[in-house]
């Protein structure tokens, strides 16, 4: 097992479905301290995106698809990381300073937690920096009620991050605030406001050994919850054959938010819209949707 300061470091980067990790990830992956980062992207759906939204190059998003990290894929995992150190110790990819892991929302972090701190074969060249979980300033109490995934991300993190606040006038909710401090008492606390780059750097944080909490300390004054998402949870995948129309597109948004509203957990795709030369990204919570 290589020493502390020679093993690189790997950040678990947590958060229910559209709590906005991958809007953290890029914020901090555009800061130059975060050079030589790689990032593992896990997604549950059958169709892989998550990693098409990450602001990296090809080589250095590895996506792990179909399954998720609480369900029987931290092999994959270790292999993944086995297969990034191999290859930034050849050339094929630049020296290896940081691995960022982001597992699907629907994930419990517990297993993926445990890989890292007690495979022996992930110790000899890694070691965990940290846990990082985005909680939804809008939705989060309510995925905290109803989800018990989210308070397991909770429970387990080293920095809460609380994102979309510029929805809530800047601030927390009294109720999310009361139920982030119940389920994990010390994790550090901060508010990721939109185009705010230095809010958003917790993972360069990670990567700098600034973790205001030990990493990875599991507080025994909380319990950890049970978070196996059970079988209300579906994914379903709908692939277009054709380009679509603005008008189209708008109306099937409509639908979808009035068909399903809180009961769609999390919507993502990227459709090609006539006219328009790139892809258009939509996104939604609960039926709420963002501006394609």
């Amino acid at each position: 097992m290589g020493s502390g300061a020679s093993r690189i470091p790997v950040s678990l980067l947590t958060g229910f479905l559209g709590s906005g990790k991958t809007t953290l990830l890029n914020a901090a992956l555009r800061d130059p301290r975060m050079r030589g980062t790689a990032v593992v992207v896990n997604e549950l759906g059958e169709i892989g995106l998550d990693h098409l939204l990450v602001a990296g190059s090809a080589e250095n998003v590895v996506l792990l698809e179909s399954g998720c990290l609480c369900c029987g894929m931290l092999n994959s995992l270790r292999e993944t990381l086995l297969d990034l150190l191999a290859r930034s110790l050849s050339g094929r990819l630049p020296p290896l300073r940081h691995i960022v892991v982001e597992p699907t929302g629907l994930a419990d972090p517990a297993p993926a937690l445990q890989s890292l701190l007690r495979d022996p074969l992930v110790l000899r060249d890694f070691r965990l920096d940290g846990v990082v979980t985005t909680v939804d300033a809008v939705a989060g109490v309510a995925s905290l009620e109803a989800q018990p995934e989210a308070r397991a991300q909770v429970t387990l993190a080293d920095r809460l991050v609380v994102t979309k606040t510029d929805l809530t006038r800047g601030r927390v909710p009294a109720a999310l605030r009361a139920r982030l401090r119940g389920l994990n008492p010390v994790a550090a606390r901060r508010i990721a406001l939109r185009g705010d780059d230095a809010a958003l750097l917790a993972l360069g944080a990670g990567a700098a050994g600034a973790f205001a909490c030990a990493p990875a300390t599991l507080h025994a004054s909380v319990p950890l919850p049970s978070a196996r998402h059970g079988a209300g949870v579906r994914s379903a995948s709908l692939p277009l054959p054709a380009v679509v129309a603005w008008a189209g597109l708008a109306a099937w948004i409509e639908l979808a938010r009035t068909e399903f509203g809180p009961a769609l957990l999390r919507c993502k795709g990227l459709v090609r819209v006539r006219g328009v030369a790139q892809p258009v990204l939509v996104q939604g919570v609960r039926g709420v949707f963002a501006p394609p």
